[in-house]
């Protein structure tokens, strides 16, 4: 399923994901969210969460925005839940900026797991 979205951004690796411009191991997509999994994965299960519309980081997200984090969080549940996970347990990331690791400037959840991650994480 391609999204289009009026907030898209050509330049933006997630958006062309998104859009079914670029290529990922989509595991879910509906008309808020896009799951994928990583290219670089830090945990047997790492899966990245992105709104379909671009939203820079986590600081630009604004109370309208309520409906899209927590359908965020529920699809990470229920991810968790289809690779096996969500008895051993997972963990979810949302880094925001540069110092903080954000390496993609479109908001983005991090679902971890399959292995006991260490803490504290940096």
């Amino acid at each position: 399923m391609t999204q289009q979205t009026s907030d898209s951004q050509p330049w933006c690796t997630f958006c062309r994901i998104v859009r079914g411009e670029a290529a990922a191991d989509i595991l879910y997509q509906d008309d808020l969210v896009t799951a994928f999994r990583d290219i670089h994965p830090q945990a047997p299960t790492h899966v990245q969460i992105v709104p379909n519309r671009h939203i820079p980081a986590v600081d630009a997200v604004t109370p309208a925005d309520a409906e899209l984090l927590a359908r965020m969080i529920t699809i990470a549940n229920y991810l968790a839940a289809k690779d096996g996970i969500a008895r051993s347990g997972y963990r979810l990331v949302i880094n925001n900026g540069p110092q903080a690791g954000q390496v993609v400037n479109h908001l983005h959840l991090h679902l971890l797991g399959g292995r006991r991650l260490g803490w504290p994480p940096g």
